[in-house]
């Protein structure tokens, strides 16, 4: 599956528009949620078709296609059948019961609602909203593939403004030479990560870069506000301003681990790392900062879409030990996390904190099945299948 995304060109009046129709995308949605509660009982071609019933009680609801309806119910399906999983899995803390969302971002078409140009440079959305047709800013090129293909639009709404991503079922797939190589990867906050090889990245940092124009924009966004009171146009463009430098410090962080995860997967034939739990990590509020800006959990994701896309291997082990072990001998060495060097008393070996649990991992990866792959992008998970004539891992 490929996604394009294009800016969208037009006037003010269909961005008010496509906003109108993502109100009404969100309140399908919660719609859908609050018909599960009262009835725990249905499933998802239910929520489909209770679809049909707002579309004739709300007129207003009426004017989303009826494609884009049913979309809005699939994401209602998708928490529901998430936190259905987290409970028959039993997973630790919270299980992420469906809640009702007070803002929405995006609307989702089908297969209908929407047209694309003769010279395919322009969408041209044909539901009862009138939003009408929009120009497609961007350098991908849709004529290498037919309509058919596209199965999804989605529309979305960003500070910077409008977007349309184009959802293409394109199998891709990426043969390069094998490296012969296999390495381990050990996350950290000094480093963004450290290899088996000794190799280091530095952790760019750029929430901590961007920190001080972010308070100082905060500052101007509440000395702008006025309780109980319209917002002035003062407010609207400070909190603009806000918003933009926020979607800037996210777009460098999917930058920095969508180039690095690539550089990664090319260089290596098989590659350990740890699987973190991060969401348990951030709660310790003297790092959490600090984690969140180092964005590990995107960083695995791409990693894992590349080792997929090249063919590669990649392989999620247990953290424990791992930086306390000795990598030559297997001897625990406690540390604290101040102590950035491993030096065993048993065997003699003096090492790079970070370097010693990458060989720990690598080590893991190696002799261990472990598991490949993870959920992040929405499918279902990968197995493993251990080839019996040898030692390789198989996706």
């Amino acid at each position: 599956m490929l996604v394009y995304e294009f800016k969208l060109a037009g006037k003010q009046q269909q961005f008010n528009l496509i906003d109108e129709a993502i109100r009404t995308a969100l309140f399908i949605r919660n719609s859908c949620i609050r018909y599960w509660l009262d009835n725990k009982k249905v499933g998802k071609y239910d929520l489909s078709a209770y679809c049909k019933i707002l579309a004739k009680n709300f007129e207003w609801a009426g004017k989303l296609n009826s494609m884009a309806r049913q979309a809005s119910a699939d994401r209602a399906w998708s928490a529901i059948s998430r936190f259905y999983s987290n409970c028959k899995k039993k997973v630790s803390g919270k299980k992420g019961f469906p809640k009702f969302k007070k803002r929405g971002h995006s609307v989702e078409y089908k297969t209908t609602g929407w047209k694309l140009s003769e010279d395919r440079k322009c969408l041209i959305l044909t539901d009862d909203f009138e939003i009408g047709k929009l120009k497609l800013v961007g350098t991908y090129d849709l004529h290498f593939y037919q309509i058919k293909d596209i199965k999804r639009v989605r529309l979305v709404k960003r500070a910077d403004g409008y977007y349309a991503q184009f959802c293409i079922a394109f199998a891709r797939k990426i043969e390069i030479e094998p490296s012969k190589k296999a390495v381990g990867l050990d996350v950290g906050l000094t480093h963004f990560y450290t290899d088996s090889d000794g190799n280091k990245v530095d952790n760019p940092r750029f929430l901590r870069q961007t920190e001080k124009a972010l308070k100082r924009l905060h500052k101007r966004v509440s000395k702008k506000f006025c309780q109980g009171q319209l917002q002035s146009n003062s407010y609207k463009k400070a909190k603009d301003k806000l918003a933009r430098k926020h979607l800037k410090v996210s777009r460098q962080r999917k930058d920095f681990a969508v180039k690095l995860a690539k550089c990664v997967i090319q260089s290596a034939d098989l590659i350990a790392y740890e699987d973190l739990q991060v969401r348990n990590l951030v709660k310790n509020h003297k790092l959490a900062k600090s984690i969140s800006d180092a964005s590990w959990y995107q960083f695995r994701c791409w990693l894992e879409y590349f080792g997929q896309l090249y063919g590669k291997i990649t392989i999620a082990v247990p953290p424990h030990w791992t930086s306390q072990n000795c990598s030559n001998c297997g001897e625990a060495v406690v540390k604290t996390l101040s102590t950035r060097t491993h030096k065993c008393l048993h065997c003699g070996t003096v090492l790079d904190r970070d370097e010693n649990a990458a060989l720990n991992i690598l080590a893991l990866g190696l002799s261990t099945v472990g598991h490949t792959g993870t959920n992040a992008w929405g499918e279902n998970d990968l197995c493993l299948d251990l080839v019996t004539d040898s030692d390789k891992l198989t996706r």
